[in-house]
């Protein structure tokens, strides 16, 4: 894997809205090895506080936590991004 993407699995991890299985849909890795690369990347404190605020009420890190009616990992406004361009609408 290389650095590129490492750094979008931890962007993703650390965004409360974006689910584990958009992460496994992007990057075919499952939670379990997200939280591995989370605990080798982050600085032990920041991987305390980024698990707690995962496993809180707060976290939409899991299916089972979000609203059903969101069935998409991203919102429907968001522009697409290619390369280092963002596509005009």
């Amino acid at each position: 894997m290389n650095q590129q993407d490492l750094d979008r699995i931890i962007e993703m991890a650390w965004e409360d809205r974006t689910p584990f299985e958009a992460i496994k849909f992007q990057f075919e890795i499952t939670e379990a090895e997200t939280i591995s690369i989370m605990r080798k990347e982050l600085k032990r404190s920041s991987f305390n506080l980024w698990r707690k605020r995962v496993n809180s009420g707060i976290s939409q890190k899991h299916k089972q936590k979000r609203n059903p009616e969101i069935n998409r990992f991203k919102c429907s406004l968001q522009k697409n991004i290619s390369m280092n361009k963002i596509s005009k609408r």
